[in-house]
């Protein structure tokens, strides 16, 4: 199989296209033929040698990515929720070493969900770790409920579209912040309100926010306990909360605290039923192919990336 392999952590000029043995899979993992490949900042920040590159600089070859979509080839003997033929989709290994820049994937079967049939692999591989990310933030951990206000930062980003159409769903009045370009886009999500973080200041939204996903990290997140009400709570993804922060933020009453996303099967089923149901759908900026990784880096790092960028296979 024909596999992205970073030689050394840094410039995309490192990804090299190698040909790899076939993964042997474990009895509980089944083998996925990969149609679709989505690519995070995580990604980006492995690569250069932040992100997860302390946890994975030793593996050799290292190959990075998390989210597939795909088609199952082979069945682990301990395996009994999947069979040949099925399509399914996930995020894979995830804080660990997913391999999952290659032609076939081994994939634990319990990171797995049957891809729904009326959404393409792209759009599937595209509603993994940002999707997650989102779902684990907004239902797992900050537990939301209608009628409470919630602010998304970055909502027109991977993570944010997401946590847009998901808290909507779940029935509260949304507000998310974006540059002026993206306005139509993220209201188009769903979002009751938008903000142009260019040209105006979040801080002077009523103070009375239930909760506040921040994507975006630095001085944000202190930003951002500020408007929440006393109860509430501030989720920080890219950065964490550092101990002045998180200081602050008890000071005022508010839960303040970082979490990683982490590979589920049963969250992607939850997924999987809104993406069935249209309820919430990937919007997919761009697609590359295989050998056009390094571009689909580069996207990320302009920062500038409207829901999500894909790999085709």
């Amino acid at each position: 199989m024909k596999a992205i392999v970073l030689k050394n952590l840094g410039s995309v000029d490192n990804f090299v296209i190698e040909d790899l043995p076939i993964p042997v899979i474990l009895a509980n993992e089944v083998l996925v033929q990969v149609k679709g490949i989505s690519i995070n900042p995580v990604d980006v920040k492995t690569r250069v040698g932040k992100g997860l590159a302390g946890k994975l600089k030793d593996e050799n070859p290292l190959i990075l990515g998390w989210d597939i979509s795909g088609i199952v080839t082979e069945v682990g003997s301990a395996v009994i929720s999947f069979k040949k033929g099925d399509e399914v989709f996930g995020m894979i290994n995830f804080p660990g070493h997913g391999k999952a820049y290659a032609e076939y994937v081994a994939a634990p079967s319990t990171h797995l969900a049957l891809k729904p049939q009326n959404i393409s692999h792209q759009e599937a591989a595209a509603a993994t770790l940002a999707a997650l990310t989102a779902w684990q933030a907004l239902v797992t951990n900050a537990k939301i409920k209608a009628g409470q206000k919630v602010l998304i930062h970055a909502a027109a980003g991977g993570v944010g579209h997401y946590a847009v159409q998901i808290a909507k769903h779940l029935g509260a009045y949304v507000i998310g912040t974006s540059s002026a370009i993206n306005k139509d886009f993220v209201l188009g999500l769903g979002a009751d309100e938008h903000v142009d973080y260019k040209n105006q200041r979040f801080e002077d939204l009523p103070k009375d926010i239930d909760f506040v996903l921040d994507t975006v990290g630095g001085e944000n997140v202190d930003r951002s306990i500020d408007i929440v009400r006393k109860g509430g709570t501030v989720i920080s993804i890219p950065s964490g909360l550092s101990e002045s922060v998180a200081e602050k933020a008890k000071a005022k009453g508010v839960n303040g605290y970082f979490f990683m996303v982490q590979s589920n099967g049963e969250d992607m089923k939850s997924i999987a039923s809104l993406l069935e149901k249209s309820i919430r759908r990937s919007y997919v900026m761009r697609s590359y192919p295989f050998s056009k990784i390094a571009e689909a880096h580069l996207q990320i790092e302009t920062g500038r990336t409207q829901g999500k960028i894909i790999i085709t296979l």
